[in-house]
């Protein structure tokens, strides 16, 4: 008879990753319904949160003036954490800043930021170069912006989303028909006031404690591959790796957005 081993519950964390996934402005929760699946059909534990105003929160984004406000569901989720427990957090575009929030504010229950077609941005919005470097330009593509002006006409806008027409064009032009319909029925305007506010200055002592990677996406039409380039530059990440994707690779390359995920869960010493 061999003896019997009884596993801790830090043990059997340390064994068994739990990601946490982030989305972008203007989605929620559902845009990782794909990673999330293959992950817990792979024995993953998973969660994804709905930052204010979005997915099935049921604030109205022209109220969320600030970058708190808006990240706060993020903030309530790391704060209810086990101080034994530490997640792989992943942010996808301004959910890049979201998640450079949790680390100045929780970096011992972090094992790793990773950052998938992501604003990475040290102290948030600073500077000029940091709005070049981690603010979406569309231009090119026209008029493209539905905005809201919740503090009034004359005041800058307080909401955004990317009308209809263009938005499969501009985010989903390699993912499939189906999935590119169906962020057309769920994204919602976001706060752009509020993320145009982030700023993290308050403990940057403990952020480069959280080991960082970044995942590229080479047909990127939000984040472009240039602005993506410029913020690897400023605040090296350890490892850098490339998909061959638009910007959401959870809809248009979900097999292989998975597969990078437990690779890099495995160089932090998760099995």
């Amino acid at each position: 008879m061999g003896e019997e081993v009884s596993m801790t519950e830090t043990e059997i964390a340390t064994m068994n990753p739990h990601f946490v996934l982030v989305h972008g402005i203007s989605g929620g929760a559902w845009c990782w319904y794909k990673i999330s699946c293959l992950m817990e059909n792979s024995g993953y534990k998973v969660s994804c949160i709905d930052l204010k105003g979005a997915g099935i929160d049921q604030s109205d984004a022209n109220s969320i003036l600030s970058f708190d406000d808006y990240n706060k569901p993020l903030m309530d989720f790391m704060s209810a954490l086990p101080d034994t427990e530490q997640v792989i957090l992943v942010g996808h575009s301004a959910g890049g800043l979201s998640v450079t929030q949790a680390t100045h504010k929780f970096a011992k229950k972090i094992r790793l930021a990773v950052y998938v077609a992501a604003t990475m941005l040290k102290l948030g919005v600073l500077t000029d170069q940091d709005f070049k470097d981690g603010v979406p330009d569309l231009s090119q593509f026209g008029d493209v912006y539905e905005l809201g002006f919740g503090l009034g006409p004359e005041q800058p806008p307080t909401s955004a989303i990317v009308k209809k027409e263009f938005q499969r064009k501009i985010i989903y032009q390699l993912s499939p028909q189906e999935d590119s319909t169906l962020a057309t029925m769920l994204l919602r305007p976001g706060p752009i006031l509020a993320l145009q506010s982030a700023r993290f200055t308050e403990e940057p002592e403990f952020v480069d404690n959280v080991p960082r990677i970044y995942i590229k996406t080479m047909h990127d039409n939000v984040v472009k591959p240039d602005q993506q380039d410029a913020m690897i530059k400023r605040w090296p990440p350890s490892q850098v790796h490339v998909l061959d994707s638009d910007h959401s690779p959870f809809f248009s390359a979900p097999f292989l957005l998975f597969g990078l995920l437990v690779k890099v869960a495995t160089s932090v010493g998760y099995n």
